[in-house]
């Protein structure tokens, strides 16, 4: 047990020091939108969801109601729900429930990438090992983000608050390259935010950004369908 503990531990550091910087510009964008270092700290530690995360602050931020807090978050989140699904196919016989239950708090994108590379099963020590590396950086970087920006002048937080906003575009660029059905869903999105911007105003952030990527995935999903594995056999 305490062998794989560490193991998820080494597997897990690259994870928490890129969440260290990533969760910098998170912090310095909640204390603009009026969060204290301790409310930001509390989130991270509650969420670990970049995205969510950044959608809900700004949430907040406009004073949007909670039933627009909760779709938005279903919305981005709810592929994390499938990340779950499919690594409970590689899970150890050990892993019960609540080993189980504990575990889906830690479940990223990096942290499903990394245990779906694995070979062999997962156990709840390695898992452990691997989500508490991460979380301690994510949350740390909030704190001294936060903590930065009630310090820094306004001027140089409004430029490392673009941080977080880089991870998305960096997340997006590489598959956009590959694939011209992400490009595509990519830029109706983009458009449609545009377009929610500065014409349909009257409609709040949240519920904007929820149509946008709805919609787009929609789009996509119509235009650029993915053939069953049986067709053309």
């Amino acid at each position: 047990m305490e062998r794989n503990f560490l193991r998820g531990l080494n597997h897990g550091l690259p994870i928490g020091l890129g969440y260290l910087s990533v969760s910098f510009g998170f912090g310095i964008l909640a204390v603009k939108n009026g969060l204290s270092v301790f409310q930001s700290s509390v989130i991270s530690a509650s969420n670990l969801t970049s995205a969510g995360q950044a959608a809900g602050v700004e949430i907040i931020a406009a004073g949007g109601a909670l039933l627009e807090m909760i779709l938005v978050q279903l919305t981005i989140n709810i592929r994390y729900s499938l990340m779950a699904l499919s690594l409970s196919q590689k899970l150890d016989k050990s892993f019960t429930t609540p080993h189980r239950l504990l575990a889906s708090y830690g479940i990223t994108d990096e942290i499903f990438a990394v245990c779906s590379a694995q070979r062999g099963a997962l156990t709840p020590a390695y898992m452990y090992g691997m989500i508490l590396i991460s979380a301690v950086g994510w949350v740390l970087g909030t704190f001294l983000g936060a903590s930065a920006g009630e310090l820094l002048p306004p001027s140089v937080t409004s430029a490392m608050g673009i941080v977080l906003y880089g991870m998305f575009i960096a997340i997006i660029i590489p598959p956009s390259r590959k694939r011209k059905s992400i490009l595509f869903v990519t830029i109706a999105a983009a458009l449609l935010s545009i377009f929610f911007r500065y014409v349909l105003t009257f409609i709040s952030g949240g519920f904007a950004m929820m149509i946008c990527a709805i919609a787009a995935a929609a789009l996509g999903a119509w235009l650029f369908p993915v053939p069953d594995e049986g067709e053309g056999t």
